[in-house]
This record gives structure tokens, C-alpha cells and sequence, in this order.
């Protein structure tokens, strides 16, 4: 067994299954690391806002990488530790890029993913999923204009998020941020894209947070399937991906488990940390 200390796990597509629920085995799984004084730390390309009450409420979650790592949050006091945010001018400049195309956008401002009642009106139009209209319903502020919004407000952007229904508008608009000084462009799903900061990374985060809290690399595992987890399934000192994820999540990571619709974050805690024979060989 490993003395883990801390386990950082992805939402969407590893510790969530498709329906966007957390199973009662991985429920059961994370109690008990809990109960041995592990934390537990959502990791997540969502708003802190978007981290559903039940994982915020497991004994073990104190803190949250949210954004990609565009923050550190300490979710008991209610405040960004640390944030890595797309300038005002910057977050400006990259909506009227965006604006060209036929894409959904959201800037993530303060905590909360911000749209428009053309997008959340719509969003069939963007090849969102019914279960993910449901989770973008549930997570989004609606303003009358975005671009405006952020005009008027002077905020920064912790991340900027794009769906797409043609994906090659998706590639085409990828190659241009790519050209943009000061951008980390990733995806978590097959249509999107997710803007970021430079230095905000999953991986950067948990590092950080790592060193906050005074636990060293090796003490820290994390769980991942996207490209948007690979720098943290790189930083931490075992990283899991999941059957379901992409290439890069697979290469990035120490072991592999099995599908987010099969509990692979309980089946690899409890064989990897809880010492529990489930059957499974690791490698």
C-alpha cells in the first residue's frame, strides 16, 4: 500500500459517471480515505459554484483546484487561496475572437461560469448532450451580454470555455489561441475547448497546494481522463487515468483503472491505497 496523503480527483468523466452522478462505491471509497486522514481534493475544470454539495460534503474536502487550476480554494472559509486568471484585457480580447464563430461561450468569473440567454436558450444548437444541458443549466449565471459584462465589470476570466457543434470551427479556432502569447488551450470533451492562463494547469495547482499543505509529491495520487488532467496525472507521484480516457490522459499516468461508469476511482483506491484485493494487476 501507498501512504497517500492526498487524493486529487477530476469530476467529469472519472469520479462522476455519464449521468453525471458519484457512485455509492466511490462514495464509499473516498469515506474511508477519508476516515484515515487523507484529503480529498476536487480537481476540476468547473467553477468552485459548479462542485456539486455532495462531494463538497464528504468529510475528507476541505479544498478544490477548480478552473483547471485557475484557483485554489478553500471551500471551508469560503476563498481563493490562489488565482491564475485570464487579464480583463486579455479575457476581451479573446471573446471577440471567439465571437466570430458559431460556438457557445462562457467566461468563468468569481466562482461562476457566466452566459447569455442566446446560449443557455439553445443549447441544442451546440452539440451539448441532454445530461450536460442539465449540468450547464445547473452551474451557469446569466447575464444579458457577456462581452458587455465583462466590459462593464473589469473582471478577469479564471477560464474561458467554448462548445462547438462543428468541429472544425473547434480545430480552427484551437489553432488561433494557439497563436495568442500567455494561453494554455486544452479540452475536456470531444466539442469543446477550455482557455486558460499560462501557468494555470491542473498540475501547477496541485503542486501548489501540495506544498501549502506541507505533503510531499510522492504522498499525492491523482485521478484524471482529459487532456485538461494530464499535467496533474504528470505532477502527482501516482497518477491514475481512466479506462475511458483519451491518449494523453493514458500515456501521462502510472496506472490505468477501469471506466468511470464502473467505479474506477473506488476500484483503484481500494486496491492501490485501501488494501483491499479486488483482482485487479497493476503495473
Amino acid at each position: 500500500m501507498n501512504q497517500i496523503k492526498m487524493v486529487a480527483l477530476d469530476m467529469d468523466g472519472t469520479l462522476l459517471d455519464s449521468q453525471k452522478n458519484i457512485s455509492d462505491r466511490n462514495h464509499r471509497a473516498l469515506m474511508a480515505c477519508a476516515e484515515r486522514g487523507i484529503r480529498i481534493v476536487p480537481a476540476t475544470g468547473r467553477a468552485v459554484h459548479g462542485i456539486s454539495e455532495k462531494i463538497k460534503a464528504l468529510p475528507g474536502v476541505r479544498y478544490a483546484i477548480a478552473t483547471n487550476g485557475g484557483v485554489v480554494a478553500d471551500l471551508a472559509e469560503g476563498k481563493n487561496l490562489r488565482t491564475c486568471a485570464i487579464s480583463n484585457v486579455q479575457t476581451l480580447q479573446i471573446l471577440r475572437m471567439i465571437e466570430k464563430y458559431p460556438a457557445m461561450y462562457d467566461p468563468y468569473i468569481e466562482g461562476w461560469a457566466i452566459t447569455q440567454p442566446e446560449f443557455i436558450e439553445h443549447l441544442d444548437q451546440y452539440g451539448i448532450s441532454p445530461v450536460m444541458q442539465k449540468m450547464v443549466h445547473a452551474t451557469r449565471k446569466t447575464v444579458p451580454n457577456i462581452i458587455r459584462f465583462v466590459e462593464e465589470t473589469g473582471k478577469e476570466a479564471e477560464k474561458i470555455n467554448v462548445f462547438f457543434a462543428d468541429l472544425q470551427q473547434r480545430e480552427k479556432l484551437r489553432r488561433e489561441l494557439e497563436q495568442v502569447e500567455g494561453l494554455f488551450v486544452s479540452s475536456s470533451l470531444y466539442n469543446n475547448l477550455e482557455i486558460n492562463r499560462k501557468e494555470a494547469t491542473k498540475g501547477n495547482a496541485l503542486l501548489w497546494l501540495a506544498d501549502y499543505l506541507d505533503i510531499p509529491r510522492s504522498a499525492v495520487m491523482a485521478f484524471g481522463d482529459g487532456e485538461n488532467d494530464v499535467s496533474m496525472l504528470k505532477a502527482a507521484g501516482i497518477g491514475v487515468a481512466m479506462e475511458n480516457g483519451v491518449k494523453a490522459a493514458k500515456e501521462a499516468a502510472d496506472h490505468i483503472t477501469v471506466s468511470n461508469d464502473e467505479d474506477g476511482v473506488a476500484v483503484a483506491l481500494e486496491q492501490l491505497v485501501l488494501g483491499q484485493d479486488g483482482g485487479r494487476s497493476w503495473t
